[in-house]
């Protein structure tokens, strides 16, 4: 195998000569480094680039006879392996925690116990792991697993297919005829308005150090990656708005991005003049913090952390929701469900679903309507009584004319 450095748009790209099957093929990559000040960059990622195609190539030479013979856990890992070298294409880190572990908890050790080669990976056999899963596939004994998690494990089991069957090594791809059960809507639990007024009391008076995090999360329906993510680089005291444009997450470690769930969900809010005063407070109190702590401080930018600078971890925030809940005697509702109640009680009070939309930073309002659009009540009601009305003021005036011609 052999690759060069070439130059288009101003940018180094990689251009690889692979063989397959004794064609030549040659794959252009792009490195996303700019010419100037990069070359020895682009040289060692070439080097490296060349290196992993090789070991990939390599692997593949070892059941060249026969390829299709592979156990079917050894051809998802080597897909695995050529999906996550593939510069080009990156997936995001979330995404690949979660490949990771649902290759790892649901699809290996089934396989691995059948003891299918690649060869063997029919639509019946397939069908059968997907109609286990559905009855019970939860770890726990509770119960199968839902409709999106296994779309989810279908997915991963389709790019493997999908990439074996372009490689020439399986005649077609039998996970597109899969029958699977119909996602089941989640109906959200939400507190009402005077529920997140006593809710926000409580952690109050109790001096909780999640309490500015509930607040701004309840008023403005963030979600807790949005939350974690809130720099001071985002807040605006002059302008009083804060933008919300980072997150924080975690599947099975923390993923910080300077990016959000989509376009839309890059948005800016109106302080009111209490969360002015309570960033401000926060901001001030960091300060003091710092200068308690020392060198031992865990400096950063979050807006939300604990006194010793260290951020808040998210699976943290969904335990401690929880358990304060269950200590105040409160209905028990995920965190995630404050964003729901901010959603329906802007509905309640006549806001529109677009509103909605805009606040929650939903990509399609198909998505807002949705989730709430059962909850957007007084608006109907009150476009109903505005018919009622203009239809008994019509029936009204047809009368009088009646009357009037008799």
């Amino acid at each position: 195998m052999t690759g060069s450095l070439q130059i288009k748009n101003n940018k180094y790209y990689l251009v690889l000569n692979l063989y397959r099957n004794g064609k030549r093929k040659v794959k252009w990559i792009n490195t996303d480094l700019p010419v100037k000040g990069n070359k020895t960059k682009a040289q060692k990622l070439l080097r490296e680039t060349l290196k992993q195609y090789e070991e990939e190539e390599a692997r593949l030479a070892e059941l060249q006879d026969s390829p299709a013979l592979m156990p079917f856990t050894e051809a998802i890992r080597k897909w695995y392996a050529y999906k996550t070298a593939d510069i080009e294409c990156p997936i995001d880190p979330i995404t690949q925690q979660g490949y990771e572990i649902m290759m790892r908890v649901q699809i290996m050790p089934y396989f691995a116990e059948k003891g299918y080669r690649l060869c063997d990976i029919n639509k019946q056999n397939l069908q059968a792991f997907i109609n286990e899963k559905a009855t019970k596939g939860k770890l726990d004994g509770s119960g199968g697993l839902s409709g999106v998690t296994l779309r989810k494990i279908k997915s991963i089991i389709n790019m493997t297919l999908t990439y074996y069957e372009a490689e020439g090594i399986i005649d077609k791809n039998p996970c597109k005829f899969l029958r699977l059960p119909p996602k089941v809507r989640h109906e959200a639990n939400f507190f009402t308005m005077s529920q997140v007024e006593e809710l926000l009391g409580k952690l109050r008076e109790s001096n909780e150090p999640l309490y500015p995090m509930i607040r701004v999360t309840a008023l403005y329906g963030l979600r807790r990656s949005e939350a974690l993510g809130l720099c001071w680089d985002c807040v605006n005291f002059e302008n009083e708005t804060f933008t919300i444009r980072r997150t924080v997450t975690k599947v099975s470690k923390v993923v910080a991005k300077d990016k959000t769930k989509n376009l839309t969900s890059r948005r800016s809010f109106p302080m009111t003049a209490e969360i002015k005063e309570l960033f401000q407070s926060l901001k001030a109190q960091q300060k003091k913090d710092k200068k308690f702590y020392g060198n031992t401080y865990f400096d950063n930018d979050y807006v939300f952390r604990w006194e010793d600078g260290k951020p808040f971890a998210p699976d943290y925030i969904t335990r401690k929701f929880r358990k304060l809940l269950k200590e105040y005697d409160m209905p028990l509702i995920r965190f995630h469900e404050l964003r729901h109640s901010a959603a329906s009680n802007l509905l309640s009070m006549g806001f529109t679903l677009k509103d909605v939309q805009e606040w929650l930073g939903h990509s399609d309002i198909k998505t807002t309507a949705n989730i709430y659009g059962h909850l957007d009540a007084k608006r109907k009601i009150t476009m109903a009584n505005a018919l009622s009305t203009g239809i008994a003021e019509m029936n009204t005036g047809v009368s009088s004319t009646m009357g009037q011609a008799s």
